[in-house]
């Protein structure tokens, strides 16, 4: 027997009834020969942590654009601590930590330069030269994994880590009640990372915002305090602890009514109190747009520029799509490198 199938049985042996084993994964797209050592998910987890993709969210804005500082989150940062808040509930599950792990760190893959607001402006840009396309970083993330990476091969991951990807996140929406939407994960897993991953940003950009002095600690909505407690690592606890109680033995993962409220309203106030703000008064997403939408014009002017030799299509919505994927995959300081490069002027040589 080998590692892989002893894992693959220890699986069968130890987890919950309720999730997804990697020897019943539906599979990949293209069919490949097992790994002896790793199941699949463990295969796809390796996978996409030696992507570029995921190297470069270490220089991808999470809320707060370029910061000097060292100390705030970056797209890499929240990645890892959805990937840990995610693994903590699946283990206290006996859910497929392998599977929920690769969900986690795969489902900000295809996010934009700017966080946010750099994702508005990518999604304007593309629109003005192909009105029926749109940009999502959800659905980038999928294409990022099944058709960029490997120089357009793609990573061929299973099926519920690809699954997991394209529905992670419900945007500012509130959760829908299990079961009832369509646009849900369908595994266990990859609902737990759609729970991690708001119970992380909520979390770590009040901390944020709160070390930028854009809010004060007494701002914060009491039932906020009163449910979830006064501080980030209390707050998570009681969220984590409360996805657990109320999923254990269940084929479901779902929150209280009263935790579920309080994460509610710490979501409202972050949009409130912090996106907007910075969207409004602090001008960045103007510069943003500024920034996004003039490399989208000036590349579909000057294909050559960055398809490194490769002939540009003569089909302009397809040209767009690859100038959509080039600047979604750009880091901020990339972009803004290639923003000075073409529009800033150079300065005539001294003679």
């Amino acid at each position: 027997m080998t590692p892989r199938e002893e894992r693959e049985k220890i699986e069968e042996q130890m987890l919950s009834p309720f999730a997804a084993l990697a020897a019943k994964s539906k599979g990949r797209e293209k069919p490949e020969e097992p790994c002896s050592i790793r199941t699949c998910f463990q295969r796809d987890r390796d996978r996409i942590i030696h992507t570029k993709s995921f190297r470069r969210l270490n220089h991808k804005t999470q809320v707060f654009i370029a910061p000097e500082e060292d100390h705030y989150r970056t797209r890499l940062t929240h990645t890892l601590e959805v990937m840990q808040i995610a693994r903590n509930i699946s283990r206290a599950l006996r859910l497929n930590e392998d599977l929920t792990e690769a969900v986690a760190l795969a489902h900000d893959l295809g996010h934009t330069p700017f966080g946010h607001a750099g994702e508005e402006a990518l999604d304007k840009a593309y629109r003005s030269f192909d009105k029926s396309a749109y940009f999502h970083h959800s659905k980038q993330s999928l294409r990022v994994v099944e058709v960029l990476e490997r120089d357009g091969e793609g990573l061929n991951l299973s099926w519920e880590v690809r699954d997991g990807i394209l529905h992670h996140t419900k945007g500012m929406g509130d959760f829908p009640v299990p079961d009832s939407d369509a646009t849900m994960p369908e595994t266990l897993e990859g609902r737990v990372v759609m729970f991690a991953d708001r119970i992380a940003y909520v979390n770590h950009d009040i901390d944020d915002a709160l070390h930028a002095g854009m809010i004060k600690p007494d701002e914060i909505p009491a039932v906020v305090n009163e449910k979830l407690g006064t501080n980030l690592r209390e707050r998570i606890d009681v969220m984590i602890r409360d996805i657990v109680a109320q999923s254990q033995d269940k084929p479901q993962i779902i929150m209280s009514a009263a935790v579920m409220k309080a994460m509610d309203s710490l979501k409202d106030f972050l949009f409130d109190r912090v996106y907007r703000r910075i969207s409004e008064t602090e001008g960045e997403f103007e510069r943003v747009d500024e920034v996004i939408g003039g490399l989208f014009r000036y590349y579909m002017e000057h294909p050559g520029d960055f398809l490194d030799g490769e002939a540009a299509p003569s089909d302009k919505s397809k040209l767009a799509r690859m100038v959509c994927d080039f600047i979604a995959g750009m880091t901020d300081r990339y972009a803004r490198s290639q923003f000075i490069v073409h529009f800033v002027p150079r300065g005539w040589p001294a003679g």
